[in-house]
């Protein structure tokens, strides 16, 4: 009963662990190549693969929450508050992560 216990108890950690491990933050996502930086101030898909749609979708969702608020505080466009943010991540995008430039991805 007890190594019965136990067993399932292992089983269940080692789940909770691997599906930490899968998770996928930004700083992963950029440097393998499958999202970028878009001159609108958002994320862009590069390579599908498990889970980066769902990032780049969370992302961006609390981005334009924040660009919302701040065209709001500022009284801005919100297309202002996004090209601005898309300038400041241009700026700070590392050498080797991707940007999106006259329609295509270009490595930095």
């Amino acid at each position: 009963m007890k190594i019965s216990l136990l067993r399932n108890s292992l089983v269940a950690a080692s789940l909770l662990f691997s599906t930490m491990t899968l998770a996928l933050d930004l700083d992963e996502a950029k440097q393998n190549g499958w999202v970028g930086e878009k001159n609108n101030g958002y994320l862009g898909l590069i390579v599908a693969q498990q889970g980066v749609q769902a990032l780049v979708d969370d992302v961006n969702h609390k981005r334009q929450l924040i660009y919302s608020d701040l065209a709001s505080k500022n009284k801005l466009d919100l297309e202002q508050v996004e090209k601005l943010a898309a300038q400041k991540a241009y700026a700070k995008t590392l050498t080797g992560h991707y940007l999106w430039v006259d329609g295509a991805w270009v490595k930095k």
